[in-house]
């Protein structure tokens, strides 16, 4: 018998992402994660190995944004004081 292992939903990632980063793109993130185990428990096991993939790919999206974005207003803020 296979035992499958739900994979990775990324919701905690996710959820930070959103917090602190990029709300946008840590919602669709959110979303995608919160169907993994939905699809895992539906014995739908490839459809949440490629949700998982999607929070995973949201979630890395929405951190380089942000730091993209705060690394910005950082060189902004620094300008403005010299």
């Amino acid at each position: 018998m296979e035992t499958n292992i739900c994979p990775k939903t990324w919701m905690l990632e996710a959820i930070l992402i959103t917090i602190f980063c990029c709300l946008p793109f840590g919602i669709v993130g959110i979303v995608y994660a919160a169907r993994v185990k939905a699809a895992f428990t539906a014995d739908k096991f490839d459809e949440a190995q490629r949700l998982s993939s999607e929070a995973e790919r949201w979630t890395r999206i929405g951190f380089i944004l942000g730091l993209i974005l705060y690394i910005f207003c950082a060189i902004v803020s620094v300008n403005k004081m010299i």
